[in-house]
This record gives structure tokens, C-alpha cells and sequence, in this order.
């Protein structure tokens, strides 16, 4: 299996001023990229067929040689496609469940917590 670099479904300048341009354009370009070429090349030439998360859940199957490359570029690839698919120019909206009722028990309110965590992080 060949593994492809994911087209981001939004620009990198979409999640502006969370994440600047130049930060997800080098952490998908370049990051992510690299992640992607390093594993594909350490499978090349080998007979596997499985899935990202098949692979890193079973990397004892895989030839000794090559279980820390898959490891360490299987892992970059697949945090970086979590990541990305976690981000959206619009939002995730509020929280539910839990951490919903985690955010109302400490801080009363999302607002309130929005406010606290966006002072904390400046």
C-alpha cells in the first residue's frame, strides 16, 4: 500500500489566528510530507497491505529492519491526519458529553471557559 500526503479540505490560511499560514503550510508540506515519503520508503519493495492504523497496531508482524521506521513515520502520519481533520475554519461548536459537563462544574459556562483558556494561552 502507498501511502498519499491528504489535501487539506481548507486553505492554510483558514484557521487564522489559531494557526497562521506559514505554520500549517510547513506542517503540511513538509512535516507531513516527509512523514508520508519515509514511510512509503521503508515499505517499498515489501509485500504489506494494511491500513495506517494496521500497521501501527501490529508492528511486531513487520520485518524487524523495518518496525522503528514505520513506527516513528507511520506514527507522524497518522498524528498529522488526526490533526487535521480535528481543525475547521468554522469550528467544532460546543463541546457535549463530559468534557461539556467538565467546562460548566469549573468555569460555569463555554464562554467563560473560552475566555479563561484564551487568556491562559496569550
Amino acid at each position: 500500500m502507498t501511502f498519499k500526503l491528504p489535501q487539506l479540505p481548507y486553505d492554510y490560511d483558514a484557521l487564522e489566528p489559531h494557526f497562521d499560514a506559514l505554520t500549517m503550510e510547513i506542517h503540511h508540506s513538509k512535516h507531513h510530507a516527509a512523514y508520508t515519503n519515509n514511510l512509503n520508503a521503508a515499505l517499498e519493495g515489501r509485500n504489506i497491505d494494511k491500513t495506517i492504523e494496521g500497521l501501527l497496531s501490529d508492528l511486531s508482524s513487520l520485518p524487524s529492519d523495518i518496525q522503528i521506521a514505520v513506527r516513528n513515520n507511520g506514527g507522524g502520519f497518522y498524528n498529522h491526519d488526526i490533526f487535521w481533520k480535528g481543525l475547521s475554519p468554522e469550528g467544532g461548536g460546543e463541546p457535549k458529553g463530559p468534557l461539556a459537563d467538565a467546562i460548566v462544574a469549573n468555569f460555569g459556562n463555554f464562554e467563560t471557559f473560552k475566555e479563561a483558556f484564551s487568556k491562559a494561552a496569550a
